[in-house]
Formats: structure tokens, sequence, C-alpha cells
């Protein structure tokens, strides 16, 4: 692992995780959160994949509560369908970073690919299951997306959006057809586009 203590022995000062969350779906904005924790880490932090819904919602309130700062930014659709869908997620964990109250040193990013930015940072391939501070941001995006998902459930119950998140479910892909596409659906995304016969 490479974040030590709260103020690191890298000499990098404060030590940031980002993860995003929403690359697949076909609905929906792509969330990323950033964290930099406190001393006070939560017990159970690892790949919000690998948690149960009601684990990931308690442990994203105990990371809030004991985080030194912890942010959550977004791509719209709109962003994602003009950028494409992996410019647009360096762009969500981007926006998270910067919004941080208190500014890190040191950035932890999950996957291979760093945004384009002025931080010092280190890309980690499964970041989510090794890095705490990464495991954390990974949580705080996924409990937020899948908030936001079950909100437009609500507003559009003949998609079943609480129950797949915009995944391309079979589910899903009927109701794209029976029902039609969206202004949340992504357009650019091909299920979408071959629906609306966009070349």
């Amino acid at each position: 692992m490479i974040t030590a203590d709260l103020f690191g022995d890298l000499g990098h000062g404060l030590v940031a995780g980002v993860d995003e969350v929403g690359r697949g779906p076909l609905a929906g904005d792509v969330v990323a959160a950033a964290v930099i924790l406190s001393d006070q880490i939560p017990e159970g932090i690892t790949d919000s994949k690998k948690l149960s819904a009601v684990r990931r919602e308690r442990l994203a309130k105990e990371i809030k509560a004991l985080a030194v700062a912890w942010s959550v930014g977004r791509a719209s659709v709109q962003e994602i369908d003009a950028l494409n869908i992996l410019e647009a997620s360096l762009l969500a964990m981007k926006r998270a970073v910067e919004s941080l109250a208190v500014q890190p040193g040191l950035v932890l990013v999950d996957g291979n690919r760093l945004p384009k930015w002025g931080y010092e940072a280190q890309a980690i391939v499964g970041g989510d299951a090794l890095e705490p501070a990464i495991g954390a941001a990974s949580i705080l995006a996924k409990v937020q997306r899948d908030s936001e998902l079950e909100a437009l459930d609500g507003q559009y119950p003949q998609y079943g959006f609480g129950r797949h998140k915009g995944y391309p479910t079979r589910e899903h892909l009927e109701a794209l057809k029976v029902h039609g596409v969206l202004d949340i659906h992504r357009r650019s995304f091909g299920p979408v586009k071959r629906l609306l016969k966009i070349d």
C-alpha cells in the first residue's frame, strides 16, 4: 500500500483517492468521488462492487463523517456523448478532486489513465481494492450514482432504473424498444444509437 498515514511518509502532504462509476450504463451521468481519509479509517473499505448495497450505504456515512475531505464530481450524458466515455470519466474525476475543500499533495487514481491536471498523481490498476482512499471514493461514487438512478426510477418506472441502474440488461433493452429513448440515455452508446438509427 502507498498511503501510510494522514500526512504520508512520501512528503506529498495529504493523499486523496479518486474513482468513478458508471462507464458501462446506457443512461445517466458518470459519477466520480474523491476522498482524503483521516487516520480514522472505517473498517471494511474495499472495491464497492464487492459490497452489498446496505454495507456500501453504511460505509458511505462513516466515510463522510470521518474523512478530512470528500467530494463528488460528474460528467453529464451530453458530455459523455460529446467526448466519449473515457474522457468523460477522467473529467468527472478531475472535477471531484478539484472540488475537495482541502487540496491534496498526491492523488491516487483507480485504473491506468490519469486526468489532465496539475496534481502529482499515480494510476493504480485495481486500486479500489488495494488503497483505502480509492476504495472509499469508489463507495461514495457508487452510492451517489445508485441513488440518482433510483430517483430516475420514480420518474420513469417503466424502464426499471432502480433494478439495473442504467446498465444494458435485457429488461432495459426491451424497455428502450417499447418506450423509446429518453434524454438521460447516452446516444453514442451502441444499443441506443441503433434504436435512433444514428450513423
